[in-house]
């Protein structure tokens, strides 16, 4: 049955060119090449990628001059989201990858050591944020030596005001001080910095990245996330963020198998710090990175569409 399903689409396929919303970060632009790259050869379709932000990105899926939004962070935009829902002008395909995280974290070798580079555990008991102030001399800030480090994130950024709120909360503010770094690079860089020296460090990060792609990292536990919780002192996790595919309603005319074939469309943030990762490690390009997870996650994309179809792509990749 799902055989028939899937070919009774193929003769189907629009010749028109499927345009895809290409936003400014590498993942969105990763996958709109991996999807494009089925589209041409497994559908015959042809494909193109616009440079837009996202303001500008749903106003064209509205109007039908972009037909795909293949990483839409829903709750970012969540007015303009539900008014095109509402009167049917865009259709939600459901999660691109349901498992996007932002939250605390540490070097995992600093709880379970790391025996391959010499590195003991200095933090054996550590799960939970509530943990932390047992620890706070193996984070200490250099430049405030009565106080541990805790990484935030980006001035001017609206975590970065949540975790401060999380760090007094949590009673944290008299163990660490509240240390922003002066960009994204930054942020990144002192993990990398650490986790290459097998130093402490604790902060915050999310995902998916390539930072998470390449270093072994343990979030740590924190209350359930309670929205009135979060409405007045932050001392939760942060809430789940929906990362979905988003479509022109038009496309399930203008290309049924191609429409059907993203419908099935999933991947995992686990995935998705991998090919991050490898594109910052071969210096590729988004399309050089489509090609490697192709590659690489065959048993996965495979299942979106059918063996014929698959067969097409394969014969396809360089």
């Amino acid at each position: 049955m799902l055989l028939l399903t899937f070919s009774s689409f193929t003769v189907a396929a629009s010749k028109k060119p499927i345009v895809f919303g290409d936003n400014s970060w590498d993942s969105v632009q990763v996958h709109n090449r991996i999807a494009g790259f089925i589209v041409k050869h497994g559908y015959g379709c042809p494909v193109d990628y616009i440079a837009v932000n996202t303001a500008p990105l749903m106003l064209g899926l509205s109007k039908g001059e972009i037909d795909v939004y293949m990483e839409s962070w829903t709750q970012n935009m969540q007015e303009i989201y539900d008014k095109m829902i509402n009167d049917g002008t865009m259709l939600d395909l459901g999660p691109n990858f349901p498992d996007s995280w932002q939250g605390w974290l540490v070097p995992t070798y600093m709880i379970k050591g790391d025996p391959a580079r010499g590195i003991k555990a200095t933090t054996p008991d550590l799960k939970s944020v509530f943990d932390l102030p047992k620890y706070w001399k193996i984070f200490k800030d250099p430049e405030v030596p009565n106080k541990g480090r805790f990484y935030n994130s980006i001035t001017g950024w609206q975590c970065t005001k949540h975790n401060s709120m999380k760090l007094k909360a949590y009673g944290l503010d008299k163990y660490f001080t509240d240390f922003m770094p002066g960009s994204d690079p930054a942020l990144a860089g002192s993990i990398a910095a650490a986790y290459k020296k097998g130093q402490a460090w604790v902060g915050y990060y999310w995902s998916p990245t390539w930072v998470l792609g390449l270093y072994d990292m343990t979030p740590l536990e924190e209350p359930a996330h309670d929205p009135k919780v979060w409405e007045t002192t932050k001392g939760c996790e942060y809430g789940r963020f929906d990362v979905n595919i988003l479509v022109n309603s038009g496309l399930q005319k203008k290309a049924p198998g191609v429409f059907e074939f993203l419908k099935r469309y999933e991947t995992t943030c686990a995935q998705n710090n991998k090919f991050l990762a490898y594109m910052r490690e071969s210096k590729g390009s988004t399309q050089d990175t489509a090609i490697w997870f192709l590659k690489k996650y065959e048993c996965t994309w495979t299942k979106w569409v059918s063996p014929d179809m698959a067969k097409k792509v394969k014969a396809a990749l360089p």
